[in-house]
Order: C-alpha cells, then structure tokens, then sequence
C-alpha cells in the first residue's frame, strides 16, 4: 500500500505534551493500530523508513518521541556517543510510570481514530523492544513485537533502575514475537535464557527467534546492519501482526 502524507500530532500525557508521528495507508478501509517505539535517538531517519515499512503493510502507525519531557519537540540524537550519551541518561532519569502512561496516551488516540479498527498491537527495537514489552502489559493490546529489548533482563529501566517488567509478564494477555542477535552485548546468552523462562513460566503466549546478527541489526545504517537478515525479520513481523490481528 501506499501512505498518505505523514502527520504530526501533539498527545496531552501526565508528564506534559507528547508529539508524535502518525503513518497511515492511503487506501480506503480501517486498519489496526501499531504502537512503534523508537532507540534511545528518537525518531532518526532508520526509525520512520521501518515505520513506513510497516504502515504499508496496512497498520496505522504511532510514533511517539519517548523523551518528550527532556528535549525539545522534534529532536532527533545522533547516532554517536554524544547522542548514545544523552539517550542513556535520559533512558534512566524518566520514571517507568511515565513511559506508561505515554503508551496509554498513544493506545488511546489509536482506539479513537475514525480509521483504526480497534485492534493494538506494538512494536519496538532496542529501548523501543523494552517499551513495547511494557505497552503488551496494557489489556486490549492483542500483539507485541520486541526487537532485542535492552534493560529487560537487567529489570534496569527507568529511574531507580529497578523495574518490574519481567515480574509482571503474567499480565500479558496478548501474543508476543521476540527477536534477538546472539552477538547482541546488551542481551547476552543468560539475559535471553531468563526471559525465554519468565515468559514461559507466566504462561505467555510467545515466538521467540535468534539470528547470527548484532545488536541494531535491523537499523539500515552503520556497519551492524544485516539487510537480509532485516528483510526475513520484518517479513516475520508482518505476518506475526497480521495472524494475531486477524488482518
């Protein structure tokens, strides 16, 4: 499908506004929602051409900047260790109430759009897998995709560092995807052995792969990019998102 021109909205959130990008097919019809979490550098160029990817595969895309509160509307870090510097403090200083009540703000404007059929599901690589993870917690979320979510097996995110997104993987009533690089530092061997045992021990509806790829494996810049390797994963996506929400 082809997409109409993007929008930029602004979502009233508890922690103060919220802009964010929409992405949408240009056809006819209603489609569900996706709820899609960027890196640690906001919106860059790698994250609104995956958004756009997926949007035309016919889902109504929700691009939230995640650190609203600390830098000004349309920021965009670098991918450098200036902007991996600023990404990981800002990752750790926001409350994870706050990164909730964002998904709850996105979900929301998505239930209400006059184009989205009412079916949820998210997606996110990086922070944005950690994110999506959260968003899946969210009861009329029916799908999650997390692209090697960091912090997760470290229960690390958000201020205090002490989470509890593993310890309430009970509360996911939906159907997740989960997709890690082996050579990925940041969810080593042990980190994705005690996921894969949480989710299955909670009774999570879940499908899990591993590829010989490192971390950002799916970002189409720098040299960790796996253009094959992308292209099966977000195929898998696709077809992942469409099977749970009867697209």
């Amino acid at each position: 499908m082809t997409l109409r021109e993007p929008e930029t909205i602004e979502l009233s959130t508890p922690t103060g506004p919220m802009r964010a990008q929409v992405l949408r097919p240009a056809g006819e019809g209603r489609f569900p929602g996706l709820l899609f979490h960027s890196e640690i550098f906001q919106n860059t160029g790698p994250i609104c051409r995956t958004a756009a990817f997926l949007a035309g595969h016919g889902f109504i895309v929700v691009l939230p900047e995640i650190y609203h509160e600390y830098l000004p509307a349309g920021t965009v870090l670098a991918y450098d260790q200036a902007g991996s510097d600023v990404g990981n403090k800002l990752k750790i200083e926001k409350p994870v109430a706050a990164y909730d009540s964002d998904n709850r703000a996105v979900l929301d404007y998505l239930k209400a759009h006059p184009d989205c059929n009412g079916r949820l599901a998210s997606f996110g690589p990086c922070i944005g897998g950690h994110l999506t993870y959260r968003a899946a917690l969210q009861p009329d979320v029916s799908a999650s995709v997390c692209f090697y979510p960091t912090d997760l097996h470290k229960r690390s995110l958000g201020a205090g560092m002490n989470d509890d997104s593993l310890a309430r993987a009970a509360d996911i009533k939906g159907e997740m995807m989960l997709v890690f690089g082996r050579q990925d530092p940041h969810v080593p061997a042990e980190g994705r052995a005690m996921i894969y045992q949480t989710l299955t021990a909670a009774g999570v509806k879940f499908t899990w792969h591993e590829f010989n790829a490192a971390h950002a494996f799916l970002r189409d810049e720098g040299l960790r990019y796996d253009p094959e390797l992308a292209r099966q994963a977000l195929g898998m996506t696709v077809d992942f998102l469409r099977r749970c929400l009867s697209v």
